[in-house]
């Protein structure tokens, strides 16, 4: 297994950072780059600890934030927990992206965006729900559920799109174009 320089390692970090201090910025229009991070860091990272950990550790770092600065509630129960985990699991399935492409990159984004959406509005509909008490706690109280996340998942589709376009795109260019450039003049 050939190894990443630390230079690609740094940039796909700080552009890991980068993103996520963005769902900071742009909140409360729920344009987030956590999916796009998941997907950017399991097809990217070599070393698969370090691409569990970025993502999550740049998620927390921005749930911190929006904590100590009272922008929204960082911590707000068990269900983030599952946020973590889906986050992670996505991690897990960027890792079968053995090469990028525009289609692909575009492919795995939608489709993580709606894993995201079935499994986060599951996990509010039995962790939650029972606690908030919003919707009833039978079958029709579940398709409540998943109706009331559908305007999140229409945010969410374009957020992780571009998301994941600006995270692979800015890394293909600072690789091959800058790196690259270093390298032949040097």
């Amino acid at each position: 297994m050939n190894k990443q320089t630390t230079s690609t390692i740094l940039i796909a970090s700080v552009l890991i950072i980068v993103a996520a201090m963005s769902r900071v910025l742009l909140y409360p229009h729920n344009f987030s780059p956590i999916i796009g991070m998941a997907i950017f860091a399991g097809a990217s990272i070599k070393n698969k600890r370090l691409a569990f950990a970025l993502p999550i550790l740049a998620m927390f770092l921005s749930d911190v934030l929006f904590e100590v600065f009272n922008i929204a509630p960082g911590f707000w129960g068990w269900g983030q927990l599952v946020s973590y985990g889906i986050l992670a699991l996505i991690t897990v399935i960027a890792f079968t992206m053995k090469k990028v492409s525009v289609l692909k990159i575009a492919g795995y984004s939608v489709g993580s965006s709606l894993l995201f959406f079935l499994l986060s509005n599951s996990a509010f509909f039995v962790i939650d729900n029972p606690i908030y008490h919003l919707y009833a706690q039978n079958f029709n109280g579940y398709i409540a559920t998943l109706v009331a996340g559908i305007p999140f998942l229409k945010t969410s589709l374009v957020a992780d799109l571009v998301y994941s376009g600006v995270l692979f795109g800015a890394y293909y260019l600072i690789q091959n174009y800058i790196i690259s450039t270093k390298k032949v003049t040097a």
